[in-house]
Protein backbone atom coordinates (compact mmCIF):
# COMPACT_ATOMS: atom_id res chain seq x y z
CA UNK A 1 0.00 0.00 0.00
CA UNK A 2 1.15 3.38 -0.70
CA UNK A 3 4.00 4.29 -2.87
CA UNK A 4 7.02 3.09 -2.99
CA UNK A 5 9.56 4.26 0.24
CA UNK A 6 6.42 7.05 1.50
CA UNK A 7 6.86 9.19 -1.52
CA UNK A 8 3.24 10.13 -2.43
CA UNK A 9 1.92 9.28 -6.30
CA UNK A 10 1.17 12.11 -7.91
CA UNK A 11 3.56 14.82 -6.69
CA UNK A 12 4.98 15.53 -10.09
CA UNK A 13 8.49 17.57 -10.86
CA UNK A 14 9.76 19.68 -7.75
CA UNK A 15 9.83 23.17 -9.08
CA UNK A 16 13.15 25.18 -9.05
CA UNK A 17 12.77 27.36 -5.91
CA UNK A 18 11.52 23.70 -4.20
CA UNK A 19 14.98 22.29 -5.14
CA UNK A 20 16.98 25.03 -4.08
CA UNK A 21 15.49 24.72 -0.89
CA UNK A 22 16.64 21.37 -0.69
CA UNK A 23 20.06 22.84 -1.40
CA UNK A 24 19.96 24.91 1.58
CA UNK A 25 17.86 22.49 4.39
CA UNK A 26 18.06 18.99 2.60
CA UNK A 27 15.18 17.02 3.01
CA UNK A 28 15.22 14.06 5.66
CA UNK A 29 13.69 11.03 6.04
CA UNK A 30 10.05 10.89 8.01
CA UNK A 31 11.55 8.27 10.27
CA UNK A 32 15.14 8.94 10.92
CA UNK A 33 17.51 11.69 10.34
CA UNK A 34 19.20 10.88 7.14
CA UNK A 35 19.14 13.15 3.99
CA UNK A 36 16.92 12.00 1.21
CA UNK A 37 16.11 12.55 -2.01
CA UNK A 38 13.07 14.81 -1.20
CA UNK A 39 10.72 15.42 1.80
CA UNK A 40 8.46 12.64 2.31
CA UNK A 41 10.53 10.38 1.33
CA UNK A 42 11.33 7.07 3.74
CA UNK A 43 14.52 4.61 3.67
CA UNK A 44 13.60 1.74 2.28
CA UNK A 45 14.48 -0.72 5.04
CA UNK A 46 12.31 1.19 7.37
CA UNK A 47 9.19 1.65 5.12
CA UNK A 48 9.59 -2.15 5.34
CA UNK A 49 8.24 -2.03 9.09
CA UNK A 50 5.38 0.40 8.62
CA UNK A 51 2.42 -1.58 9.34
CA UNK A 52 -0.07 -0.56 6.82
CA UNK A 53 -4.14 -1.42 7.96
CA UNK A 54 -5.54 -3.70 5.10
CA UNK A 55 -8.25 -6.30 5.05
CA UNK A 56 -9.83 -8.07 6.59
CA UNK A 57 -10.59 -5.52 8.40
CA UNK A 58 -13.97 -4.71 10.47
CA UNK A 59 -16.40 -3.22 8.42
CA UNK A 60 -17.95 -0.79 10.95
CA UNK A 61 -14.39 0.55 12.67
CA UNK A 62 -11.41 -0.63 10.55
CA UNK A 63 -9.81 -2.87 13.35
CA UNK A 64 -8.21 -5.51 12.02
CA UNK A 65 -9.92 -8.89 12.01
CA UNK A 66 -7.72 -12.54 13.41
CA UNK A 67 -9.75 -14.12 10.31
CA UNK A 68 -10.04 -13.52 6.90
CA UNK A 69 -13.95 -13.37 7.06
CA UNK A 70 -16.46 -11.31 4.60
CA UNK A 71 -16.03 -8.18 3.97
CA UNK A 72 -19.03 -6.77 5.65
CA UNK A 73 -18.00 -8.90 9.18
CA UNK A 74 -17.60 -6.70 12.10
CA UNK A 75 -15.93 -6.74 15.11
CA UNK A 76 -16.93 -7.94 18.68
CA UNK A 77 -16.81 -4.52 20.14
CA UNK A 78 -18.93 -2.98 17.03
CA UNK A 79 -21.45 -5.84 17.88
CA UNK A 80 -21.37 -5.24 21.71
CA UNK A 81 -21.60 -1.47 21.72
CA UNK A 82 -22.07 0.01 17.75
CA UNK A 83 -20.15 3.38 17.17
CA UNK A 84 -21.63 6.96 16.49
CA UNK A 85 -20.16 6.46 13.33
CA UNK A 86 -21.49 4.54 10.28
CA UNK A 87 -17.13 3.35 9.22
CA UNK A 88 -13.65 4.54 9.90
CA UNK A 89 -10.27 3.47 8.62
CA UNK A 90 -6.56 4.19 9.19
CA UNK A 91 -3.39 3.85 7.09
CA UNK A 92 -1.17 2.29 9.42
CA UNK A 93 -1.13 0.73 12.81
CA UNK A 94 -0.08 2.47 15.93
CA UNK A 95 3.67 1.09 17.11
CA UNK A 96 7.00 2.24 18.18
CA UNK A 97 7.69 3.38 14.45
CA UNK A 98 4.53 5.04 13.12
CA UNK A 99 4.15 6.88 16.25
CA UNK A 100 6.97 9.01 15.22
CA UNK A 101 5.04 10.09 12.37
CA UNK A 102 1.98 11.06 14.27
CA UNK A 103 4.31 12.67 17.36
CA UNK A 104 6.50 14.72 14.90
CA UNK A 105 3.09 16.32 13.04
CA UNK A 106 1.48 16.89 16.44
CA UNK A 107 3.93 17.70 18.62
CA UNK A 108 6.82 19.27 16.45
CA UNK A 109 4.57 20.51 13.85
CA UNK A 110 6.98 19.06 11.08
CA UNK A 111 4.53 19.03 7.69
CA UNK A 112 6.96 17.43 5.15
CA UNK A 113 4.94 14.33 5.14
CA UNK A 114 1.11 15.79 5.09
CA UNK A 115 1.08 14.83 0.88
CA UNK A 116 2.84 11.32 1.86
CA UNK A 117 0.04 11.05 4.92
CA UNK A 118 -2.79 11.99 2.23
CA UNK A 119 -1.86 9.45 -0.33
CA UNK A 120 -2.12 7.09 2.57
CA UNK A 121 -5.69 8.07 4.15
CA UNK A 122 -6.82 8.37 1.12
CA UNK A 123 -5.91 4.81 -0.49
CA UNK A 124 -6.69 3.54 3.27
CA UNK A 125 -10.31 5.42 3.42
CA UNK A 126 -11.13 5.43 -0.78
CA UNK A 127 -14.76 4.06 -0.76
CA UNK A 128 -15.49 6.21 1.59
CA UNK A 129 -14.31 9.30 0.26
CA UNK A 130 -16.60 8.16 -2.60
CA UNK A 131 -19.55 9.01 -0.43
CA UNK A 132 -18.41 11.89 1.02
CA UNK A 133 -19.51 15.48 0.37
CA UNK A 134 -17.08 17.37 2.99
CA UNK A 135 -14.20 16.42 4.66
CA UNK A 136 -13.91 18.06 8.53
CA UNK A 137 -11.29 17.92 11.50
CA UNK A 138 -11.45 17.29 14.62
CA UNK A 139 -11.21 20.14 15.83
CA UNK A 140 -9.05 21.86 19.19
CA UNK A 141 -10.47 24.11 21.70
CA UNK A 142 -9.28 27.66 20.83
CA UNK A 143 -7.38 28.38 23.95
CA UNK A 144 -5.44 25.12 22.97
CA UNK A 145 -5.15 25.91 19.36
CA UNK A 146 -4.07 29.75 20.67
CA UNK A 147 -1.31 27.99 22.43
CA UNK A 148 -0.21 25.45 20.14
CA UNK A 149 -0.39 27.24 16.83
CA UNK A 150 -1.80 24.73 14.50
CA UNK A 151 -4.02 22.10 14.63
CA UNK A 152 -2.85 18.61 12.99
CA UNK A 153 -6.14 17.31 12.26
CA UNK A 154 -6.54 20.74 10.38
CA UNK A 155 -3.61 19.93 8.58
CA UNK A 156 -4.37 16.19 7.58
CA UNK A 157 -7.81 17.49 6.42
CA UNK A 158 -6.58 20.09 3.81
CA UNK A 159 -4.49 17.80 2.29
CA UNK A 160 -6.75 15.19 2.36
CA UNK A 161 -8.97 18.06 0.47
CA UNK A 162 -6.25 18.67 -1.93
CA UNK A 163 -5.64 15.00 -2.71
CA UNK A 164 -8.78 13.65 -3.46
CA UNK A 165 -10.62 17.07 -4.52
CA UNK A 166 -13.34 16.66 -2.03
CA UNK A 167 -14.71 20.16 -0.54
CA UNK A 168 -13.77 20.69 3.64
CA UNK A 169 -14.75 22.85 6.19
CA UNK A 170 -12.50 23.47 9.13
CA UNK A 171 -15.37 24.82 11.28
CA UNK A 172 -17.76 22.28 10.58
CA UNK A 173 -17.07 21.27 14.09
CA UNK A 174 -16.35 23.18 16.93
CA UNK A 175 -15.02 21.99 20.57
CA UNK A 176 -17.08 23.87 22.89
CA UNK A 177 -15.33 22.63 26.14
CA UNK A 178 -11.58 22.52 26.75
CA UNK A 179 -11.04 18.92 28.41
CA UNK A 180 -8.12 17.88 30.28
CA UNK A 181 -6.09 15.72 27.97
CA UNK A 182 -6.66 12.01 27.25
CA UNK A 183 -3.18 10.55 27.56
CA UNK A 184 -2.77 7.58 30.06
CA UNK A 185 -6.92 7.31 30.26
CA UNK A 186 -9.22 4.26 30.20
CA UNK A 187 -11.85 3.90 27.28
CA UNK A 188 -14.76 4.71 29.50
CA UNK A 189 -12.83 7.56 30.96
CA UNK A 190 -12.01 8.84 27.48
CA UNK A 191 -15.74 8.39 26.33
CA UNK A 192 -16.46 10.46 29.70
CA UNK A 193 -13.79 12.94 29.31
CA UNK A 194 -15.09 14.33 25.49
CA UNK A 195 -18.97 13.79 26.34
CA UNK A 196 -20.48 16.83 25.18
CA UNK A 197 -17.30 18.73 24.52
CA UNK A 198 -18.39 19.30 20.72
CA UNK A 199 -20.69 20.91 18.62
CA UNK A 200 -21.31 20.94 14.77
CA UNK A 201 -22.62 23.64 12.30
CA UNK A 202 -26.38 22.85 10.96
CA UNK A 203 -25.09 25.16 7.95
CA UNK A 204 -22.02 23.14 7.06
CA UNK A 205 -23.32 20.11 7.95
CA UNK A 206 -26.72 19.15 7.58
CA UNK A 207 -28.10 16.35 5.30
CA UNK A 208 -24.38 15.72 4.13
CA UNK A 209 -21.91 12.90 4.91
CA UNK A 210 -18.90 14.09 6.61
CA UNK A 211 -16.21 12.40 6.95
CA UNK A 212 -13.97 13.18 10.09
CA UNK A 213 -10.34 13.72 10.11
CA UNK A 214 -7.58 12.74 12.88
CA UNK A 215 -4.16 11.90 13.51
CA UNK A 216 -4.64 8.57 15.60
CA UNK A 217 -7.45 7.00 16.77
CA UNK A 218 -7.01 5.32 20.11
CA UNK A 219 -10.29 4.29 21.88
CA UNK A 220 -12.49 6.18 19.09
CA UNK A 221 -13.71 8.22 21.88
CA UNK A 222 -13.36 11.41 20.24
CA UNK A 223 -14.14 10.42 16.74
CA UNK A 224 -17.44 9.06 19.01
CA UNK A 225 -18.66 12.38 20.26
CA UNK A 226 -17.87 14.82 17.12
CA UNK A 227 -20.16 11.79 15.06
CA UNK A 228 -22.64 12.46 17.93
CA UNK A 229 -22.78 16.64 17.54
CA UNK A 230 -22.80 15.57 13.31
CA UNK A 231 -25.84 13.98 14.05
CA UNK A 232 -27.25 16.29 16.08
CA UNK A 233 -26.87 19.11 13.78
CA UNK A 234 -28.58 16.94 10.35
CA UNK A 235 -25.26 15.17 9.08
CA UNK A 236 -26.35 11.99 7.04
CA UNK A 237 -23.88 10.15 8.44
CA UNK A 238 -20.06 10.09 9.49
CA UNK A 239 -16.75 8.46 8.20
CA UNK A 240 -13.93 8.74 10.21
CA UNK A 241 -10.34 8.72 8.88
CA UNK A 242 -7.36 8.39 10.30
CA UNK A 243 -3.54 8.54 9.93
CA UNK A 244 -2.91 6.13 12.08
CA UNK A 245 -4.80 3.73 14.91
CA UNK A 246 -4.46 1.53 18.28
CA UNK A 247 -5.28 -1.69 16.86
CA UNK A 248 -5.21 -3.65 20.57
CA UNK A 249 -8.34 -4.96 22.39
CA UNK A 250 -10.80 -2.54 23.52
CA UNK A 251 -12.27 -2.86 27.13
CA UNK A 252 -16.11 -2.39 25.64
CA UNK A 253 -17.81 -2.87 28.91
Amino acid sequence: MGAPYGAARGMGKRGPVSLLADLIWPPRSLLSERIVAEPGAIEPELWAKLVFLTAPLCFQCGRPLEQDEDETAHCGPCIADPPAFARARAALAYDDLSSRLALDLKRGGRRDGLSVFAAWMAEAAAPLIEETDLIAPVPLHWTRLASRKFNQATWLAAALARRTGKPWNPEALTRVKRRPSQAGMTASERRRNVSGAFAASKRAVADKIILLVDDVLTTGATVESCARALKKAGAKATYVVTLARVVRPLDVS
